[in-house]
């Protein structure tokens, strides 16, 4: 089969800065879609594919994500998949479909409302089951771990502030609760470039996941996100731009370092994962906010990171390049 270029096409992220306080998940998801399919040019259902990543745990009901389909419109019936993870897996599945060719066009969205339950406690459902859940340590609580660890190896500085450098990632944090969506169109070879002036060509994507026992990992280390980026080809060739998905402030330490990020590479331009990004999409948000920097021509080579689990568990590492800007006529002699 002869490979396929996919690029991401459009992108769009609601605004919220807190509980969407009112508005169900559907409501919420709604203008988001909307002004992706805009940007495509794509009227509702006309997708090939839609592939959605959101947690049932969030919304506290079995099949939650079904109800948000209402925002998509799937009537007449559309080809659909669900993933219960960040949306950025959720892109990793569309990416795939297009690959194999069942696919030109692929709707990927996500979305999180975490302030109908209490966030501290939900996420204690992804721990090991037998050692770590039955303690209900909250997030907090797992990232003061990490931040310990780092600390101890002499790979942060506890009187950092929050503004970053490259030698110097920002101090210790975790996120607050916020709902929102994010939504991405992908799209093929010449379907993509009629699509958008300057696609986002997905050069290689790679996801790896580590142990789930905290103790049996390095904290400090993040081994794969290292093998991700390789396989995704982000150590081929120098990439200018960098949004990096971490759950708390000290693990861009860790980030940075597998990912071999100096002082060239711009890290999160778009102010990374502050407290306004939602659970479940702000992985999505992370390859959104990469590829639209391809869009407006303020990267050539981006490397984008999600991350899901506690403690930088599991990892996706995406390369998203631009194609070069063509040289006026007569520019060369």
């Amino acid at each position: 089969m002869t490979p396929r270029d996919v690029a991401v096409v459009a992108f769009a992220r609601s605004a919220h800065h807190g509980p969407a306080d009112g508005l169900s998940e559907a409501e919420m998801l709604l203008p988001v879609l909307h002004d992706a399919l805009d940007q495509a040019g794509l009227a509702p259902g006309e997708a090939d594919f839609t592939c959605s990543g959101s947690s049932d745990y969030l919304a506290g009901r079995p099949f939650s994500f079904t109800l948000a389909l209402d925002g998509v419109g799937a009537w007449p019936p559309v080809a659909e998949s669900h993933v219960e993870m960040d949306g950025a897996w959720a892109l990793y599945e569309a990416w795939v479909k297009i690959l194999t060719g069942q696919a030109d066009t692929a709707l990927v969205y996500a979305h999180g409302k975490p302030s109908s339950g209490d966030l501290r406690d939900v996420l204690t459902r992804q721990l090991d089951p037998y050692y770590v859940a039955p303690l209900w340590p909250d997030p907090a609580s797992l990232a003061a771990l990490q931040t310990r660890a780092l600390l101890d190896a002499g790979l942060i500085d506890a009187g950092l502030t929050d503004e970053a450098t490259p030698d110097a990632p920002p101090a210790p944090g975790a996120p607050a609760v916020t709902d929102g969506a994010a939504a991405v169109v992908l799209a093929a070879g010449a379907t993509a470039r009629r699509m958008c002036a300057r696609p986002a060509w997905i050069r290689g994507i790679d996801h790896r996941i580590e142990s789930h026992a905290l103790g049996l990992r390095d904290l400090t280390d993040s081994p794969s996100t290292r093998l991700a980026a390789e396989r995704a080809g982000a150590f081929d060739a120098p990439v200018d731009t960098a949004e990096l998905h971490t759950a708390c402030a000290a693990q861009e330490a860790v980030l940075r370092r597998a990912l071999r990020l100096d002082g060239t590479v711009t890290v999160n331009p778009s102010g990374g994962t502050p407290a306004t990004d939602p659970v479940m999409a702000a992985g999505l948000i992370r390859l959104g906010e990469a590829a639209a920097r391809i869009h407006r021509g303020a990267s050539d080579r981006a490397l984008a990171h999600a991350t899901s689990g506690p403690c930088l568990q599991q990892n996706l590492v995406a390369v998203l390049e631009g194609e070069p800007a063509a040289e006026p006529e007569g520019a060369r002699t």
